[in-house]
């Protein structure tokens, strides 16, 4: 990247005006004592666990995240789900109705939401026929009112990774900011970019515990960049976007990491048999997709037909047919061995 890049050419005149909310909590954060009386909050007294406030800045878990990942603690923040992290980060950066985004179809869903709810517009390019980014039509489109790429790899629905080369490409010859959505990463024998994150001050990177953490349900997204990039985003956060509970479930699981990596380990353990056993014995499917993800999209003679029978045999799966790129496609989630064992059955047993 450029020498010259300043993230705050990027940022928002309003953003940058802003003064941030302050919380009781972010004006006297040692709430762990004893000995002292907690009257600043407008709390309920009678304790129950939650009757507190939050940590606003969620130190705990971003001390834990800090050693899991080798990055500092000032390099991160915590959102309510990645979406909210990626909404900020709309908010932070693009003016409405004045600047655009561009994102790859086919990819996540949301990227294209945000934008609509933003008022920003959303410049598509469809992806290559290998579902790689197309470096030299990219840069062709951007202007002097694009501010974000969004990249997600491994891709979503696709579960491909996409080329080193092609990301370095772009985060060196485009002036805005980079997004770079590694949800499934931990199911990729590709490296995250978060050990090269100090070379690219233009690269922010998302993470989720939603996935290889199993933690789905309390919502808690992870975005990493540099510290300008997370102090402008944290100027702009809720004060209480992360609720105590999901403070705590957090912390549970960090702290059970190797319980994490052997979920990981059975789950592409099971990825690769899935696809064996979906490429060989079942005559109807066409391609099974490389993957990096905790998934597999795989194209069938007619997705909307065998989506429907999957239903009666008692298995719900994504109909990815609707996609760009993705004609008569499927996308389907890698289970535990009993529910993979069920599909099969399934898919084997309907004509």
């Amino acid at each position: 990247m450029k020498s010259t890049f300043n993230i705050n050419n990027l940022v928002r005149q309003n953003i940058k005006n802003i003064t941030p909310y302050s919380s009781a909590r972010d004006e006297y954060k040692d709430i762990s004592s004893d000995q002292m009386i907690f009257l600043d909050a407008n709390e309920n007294p009678f304790e129950n666990g939650v009757n507190r406030y939050p940590d606003p800045q969620q130190l705990s878990v971003k001390k834990i995240l800090s050693k899991c990942k080798k990055i500092n603690e000032k390099h991160i923040l915590l959102g309510n789900g990645s979406d909210e992290v990626l909404d900020l980060i709309f908010r932070a950066f693009c003016e409405p109705k004045e600047d655009n985004v561009i994102t790859l179809p086919p990819t996540y869903g949301m990227y294209s939401v945000l934008a609509n709810i933003n008022n920003i517009e959303n410049r598509k390019i469809l992806l290559n026929e290998n579902f790689q980014p197309k470096v030299e039509k990219i840069l062709n489109t951007v202007d002097s009112h694009t501010k974000i790429i969004f990249l997600c790899s491994p891709n979503n629905p696709t579960g491909n990774s996409f080329s080193e080369a092609i990301i370095d490409e772009l985060l060196n010859k485009f002036s805005g900011l980079v997004v770079l959505d590694e949800a499934y990463i931990d199911f990729s024998e590709q490296e995250s970019w978060l050990k090269k994150i100090k070379n690219y001050p233009n690269l922010i990177i998302t993470q989720t515990l939603s996935k290889a953490y199993g933690l789905a349900g309390i919502r808690l997204g992870v975005c990493y960049a540099s510290e300008n990039i997370i102090k402008i985003l944290n100027n702009i956060k809720p004060p209480y976007n992360v609720n105590e509970l999901t403070q705590q479930k957090a912390l549970e699981r960090l702290k059970n990491y190797e319980d994490v990596k052997n979920e990981i380990s059975q789950l592409i353990s099971e990825r690769k048999r899935l696809k064996n056993e979906l490429e060989c014995c079942v005559n109807y499917i066409e391609k099974v997709y490389p993957s990096d993800g905790n998934f597999l999209l795989i194209k069938v003679d007619d997705a909307n037909k065998r989506y429907n029978q999957l239903l009666e045999y008692g298995v719900v799966i994504r109909n990815r047919t609707t996609q760009p790129l993705c004609e008569n496609c499927l996308r389907i989630s890698v289970g535990i061995l009993e529910e993979n064992l069920k599909l099969i059955r399934a898919l084997k047993a309907i004509q």
